[in-house]
């Protein structure tokens, strides 16, 4: 059985409710963390080693003891065979993490592939289709 990482209950019953103030606070102080590591590119992982990675949204559990750490690569689309090196940096990343944030736990790193920039591409090219703007042109007169 599969349960959902992000649950709770809301005033209507079962509704699930977003992240309280205190996930979205350390979850963005985690992305500002790993973001500076991962611009100062210091891996001892050769495949990780001159790659530039950035932290575009950190999700955290209502517990605070897991984060879910969404990245892509800057100028490639290649980030899932990263992914791999990325889980074997968790311990060092989680060593940065120590240094820099007071947390009672810190939290173990989850690390996936950012596809949301591929799917606001691929929205961008439908919407500029000759299907779409002919369409449109219809509406406009």
């Amino acid at each position: 059985m599969n349960k959902p990482l992000f649950t709770g209950k809301g005033s209507l019953g079962n509704m699930p409710k977003g992240p309280s103030q205190r996930q979205l606070r350390v979850a963005e102080e985690v992305r500002h963390v790993l973001a500076d590591v991962f611009a100062r590119t210091e891996f001892r992982d050769p495949e990780l080693r001159d790659k530039r990675l950035t932290v575009t949204e950190v999700r955290m559990t209502p517990d605070l003891r897991n984060a879910i750490i969404y990245v892509v690569r800057l100028g490639q689309d290649n980030v899932e065979d990263l992914l791999p090196a990325l889980k074997r940096a968790a311990p060092y990343l989680r060593s940065q993490l120590s240094q820099k944030l007071r947390l009672k736990f810190l939290p173990e790193l989850r690390f996936h592939a950012d596809t949301g920039l591929d799917y606001a591409a691929k929205i961008d090219v439908l919407l500029h289709s000759p299907e779409v703007l002919r369409d449109l042109d219809k509406d406009d007169k």
